[in-house]
């Protein structure tokens, strides 16, 4: 039997970027309590949360501190290092579990879990040695995308060859570490889907959205996609699939691929995901109270959309004319807090409410 978390508990969130602030904001909305560790100082959650640790994911007496003092762990990002969990797991609950972050943390491992489950990728090859990359560069050809194994997001760690004869550069960009070659896809457009999984087993998808990118950011998620039924039924399935697949428990985003005639995956992503943040004003549950939810024993809430919405990130600068942005009355403003601006970093994001003619 599954006893929920009861209303004060303190959820620990490892990682103090914007979806663990966003996750701390929910988390208080049930009335729970949040623990941010990261090891940059004033992180955006540290804004929102009621207390932090600011500690290396080395620090093992900092880890152990931690984790008695919270009710459950969770996190907002992929890449932690392996011998942090081993610390965390031995005194509390780490959801989702290790082996969603296994999975989405090496490509090539991503990929062949995938394929085991009967679905669908991109062509790719693996590259660790001189020779992989020859044999690759044979296979996959060009144009295509060489990208890191580990630790690549936002388009970095991705290189992208117009011809074979790049692909000794590409690899050498990238430092020569273990890569991935992966074949260009002639796709209709790229959709996400963002599902919850808790730990009764209880699966709830929220409604597919379209995504473009620019320079390697997501720019918008337009929900809803423009997709056919069958095609946005596929994806809800195929997504149902892999968090069953996990024994998951949480929000995980699931990038998709369109073609004519199939649905290719592009990656998942273990957490709250960029794309799902049109959730926010266009349903009554957004993604982070249902992943919330799902870590606390909770039923999950329910998913449906209830308006159309245009998400925007508001990339550098684009976040600083408030006035101009608080005169659109349709849109649901969402800051960051971030003190420094950076050209292509991620400083807050729009949802416009769009009325279906």
């Amino acid at each position: 039997m599954i006893n929920p978390l009861k209303q004060g508990s303190t959820i620990g969130i490892l990682g103090g970027g914007q979806l663990g602030r966003m996750l701390a904001v929910a988390a208080s909305k049930l009335g729970f309590k949040t623990h941010i560790y990261e090891p940059e100082k004033n992180p955006p959650a540290s804004q929102v949360a009621n207390k932090v640790t600011t500690a290396a994911y080395e620090d093992t007496n900092a880890l152990i501190t931690f984790a008695n003092e919270v009710d459950v762990i969770t996190f907002e990002f992929e890449n932690i290092p392996e011998t942090a969990l081993n610390t965390l797991e031995t005194i509390r609950k780490v959801l989702p579990a290790r082996n969603a972050l296994v999975t989405s943390q090496d490509r090539i491992i991503e990929k062949k879990f995938l394929e085991e489950l009967g679905l669908k990728v991109a062509p790719y090859a693996n590259i660790n040695t001189q020779s992989d990359l020859l044999s690759a560069l044979a296979t996959v050809g060009a144009p295509s995308i060489m990208k890191t194994r580990r630790f690549g997001y936002d388009g970095k760690g991705q290189v992208r060859l117009k011809e074979v004869d790049c692909g000794n550069i590409a690899w050498e960009e990238l430092g020569k570490t273990p890569c991935v070659l992966e074949g260009l896809i002639n796709f209709e457009k790229e959709i996400s889907v963002i599902g919850a999984r808790n730990q009764s087993g209880e699966v709830v998808c929220f409604d597919p959205g379209e995504n473009t990118h620019k320079d390697g950011i997501l720019h918008t998620t337009n929900v809803p996609a423009g997709i056919t039924t069958s095609q946005r039924m596929d994806a809800v399935l195929l997504t149902g699939k892999i968090l069953n697949a996990l024994d998951y428990v949480g929000v995980m985003g699931i990038e998709l691929f369109v073609t004519s005639d199939e649905l290719l995956i592009n990656e998942i992503a273990p957490r709250v995901h960029n794309s799902g943040h049109w959730t926010q004003n266009g349903c009554v549950i957004d993604q982070f109270e249902q992943h919330i939810r799902a870590i606390s024993g909770w039923h999950l809430g329910d998913g449906k959309r209830h308006s159309n919405v245009l998400m925007t990130n508001l990339i550098g600068t684009d976040a600083l004319d408030i006035d101009t942005l608080s005169k659109d009355t349709s849109i649901g403003i969402h800051l960051y807090g971030k003190e420094i601006v950076k050209s292509g970093r991620k400083m807050g994001h729009i949802n416009k409410i769009l009325v279906d003619n």
